[in-house]
């Protein structure tokens, strides 16, 4: 029998903090990954895959439950009503479907809010792609997992053959799952009666006399944010974003994806001194200026965030539970030369990755007792701080198997939380497939945008370090 994923049924706070969050629509946690498939699956099998798979990982069939008055994170219980059928489905496009086509759908299906009375995840496929390829759309809400995570649940469908055969099937014990919720509930009382909350009651009435009526929040907001700082950092800062041209917000969305060859980023970030995580934001960074510039708008910096994993300093315990945390930086997007700008944003991530770990769970313990509706208000005050986002995932090395079909590419789509794009990058058999989420009110041509990081992405596989000029003391790029 396979080894069961260890999952706690109890939500860590930065896990509470995004499910509170998702109140507001800006404010969407849900992530989803469009594997292309070299031809459509066998959907039967498909299924199968699934119904073993909701055995094998328990946060697969267990739906959400919120503690009165959010004293204590929400814990997970399984979902006596669960159907496989209502998380897997597919659906087909007028052959020959259009890779545009394709992704209008997926834009769909992703925004589509997750039933809160149940597990929150969906895998769709869409069928019905020119040359007979089909698509999987594999939606998760990011209190299951995190990119990383999501990447380890994936083994439990994956194959690395086409026709490898299907695993042995798990039977499902519910009497287990009653003694754990048993053992749950009693640690959660005596967590109740002994007082063992982590944040301060008397702030907490503070804040909720200050603003008992939410709906004056944004009138007073200064007064608020000068109360919370102290307790939230950076996610009280009220400096605008500065993009003049991505001003407005909205809850629209479009999807496009892009490519970019694995080895010759990689070396070029190492020959520079970086990492993938450096050309990552380089690139998003160069693009953005390049997109400004082209409308007529150009701007000396703006303001980006990045998820950095923590999985380092969390080894691997058997747990998939969510480890990254959010460093936000002013990243340089006036004309200049592109391995100048390497070399810049480098320095920076290097400052900000040293400053955030542990930024989002230590603003989620705080966060924990406060009501929704200024959690919320908060959270979207500070997304209005930030232009665009990303992230960085890895992938596989080599090919895998969904039910028969190969997937040939793998591209992400993480989530916008109130920015004006998110790029998401993940490493899929040598190439580098990335997923470029953006809201249509801010982004005006997304063709454009994808045209630049297309063209920034090219011109970086083949960076070399600038070379020293004799008798100066600048620093060449690398180390």
């Amino acid at each position: 029998m396979a080894q069961e994923i260890l999952f706690d049924r109890k939500m860590s706070d930065a896990e509470g903090l995004m499910w509170r969050l998702e109140k507001d629509p800006y404010l969407s946690s849900t992530f989803a990954n469009l594997s292309v498939l070299d031809r459509s699956p066998d959907f039967d099998r498909l299924r199968r895959r699934m119904e073993r798979a909701v055995i094998a990982i328990p946060r697969l069939r267990q739906r959400v439950q919120s503690s009165p008055a959010n004293i204590t994170p929400p814990i997970w219980v399984d979902d006596p009503d669960f159907d496989i059928d209502y998380h897997v489905r597919r659906v087909a496009l007028p052959a020959p479907g259009t890779m545009r086509q394709m992704l209008d759908l997926a834009t769909l299906v992703m925004n589509d809010p997750f039933d809160r009375t149940r597990p929150l995840w969906q895998f769709v496929v869409i069928e019905g792609l020119e040359d007979g390829r089909a698509v999987l759309v594999e939606k998760l809400h990011h209190t299951i997992a995190d990119g990383e995570g999501s990447v380890q649940l994936s083994l439990q469908f994956f194959d690395f053959e086409r026709d490898a055969p299907e695993p042995p099937a798990l039977t499902y014990d519910g009497s287990q799952a009653e003694l754990e919720m048993s053992m749950l509930h009693n640690d959660l009382w005596r967590d109740l009666l002994s007082g063992s909350l982590k944040f301060p009651l008397t702030m907490v009435r503070q804040i909720r006399d200050l603003i008992a009526d939410p709906g004056q929040i944004p009138s007073h907001g200064a007064s608020t944010i000068d109360m919370l700082r102290t307790g939230f950092g950076q996610l009280t800062d009220v400096d605008p974003a500065r993009s003049p041209l991505w001003r407005e917000r909205s809850v629209r969305r479009r999807l496009e994806v892009l490519r970019a060859p694995f080895v010759d980023v990689r070396d070029a970030a190492r020959r520079l001194g970086g990492t993938l995580n450096t050309a990552l934001l380089t690139a998003a960074s160069e693009a953005a200026g390049r997109y400004h510039r082209e409308l007529g708008q150009p701007v000396d910096e703006l303001r980006a965030s990045m998820a950095i994993s923590t999985r380092k300093t969390n080894p691997a315990d058997g747990s998939s539970a969510n480890a990254f945390s959010l460093a936000r930086m002013l990243v340089p997007t006036n004309d200049m030369a592109l391995v100048e700008r390497f070399e810049r944003i480098r320095t920076i991530t290097d400052q900000a990755a040293g400053t955030s770990a542990g930024a989002l769970g230590a603003v989620a313990s705080l966060a924990s007792n406060l009501p929704t509706a200024i959690l919320t208000r908060v959270a979207r005050m500070q997304s209005q701080t930030v232009d665009f986002a990303t992230s960085n995932v890895k992938g596989t090395p080599l090919p895998v198997y969904v039910a028969g079909s190969e997937i040939v590419h793998n591209f992400p789509i993480g989530p916008l939380g109130g920015v004006a794009f998110n790029l998401t990058l993940l490493s899929h058999v040598g190439s580098l497939d990335m997923g470029l989420n953006l809201d249509p009110a801010s982004i005006a041509r997304p063709e454009l945008l994808r045209d630049c990081l297309e063209s920034v992405f090219g011109e970086l596989a083949s960076a070399t370090p600038a070379k020293k000029s004799r008798g100066s003391g600048r620093r060449a790029a690398g180390r």
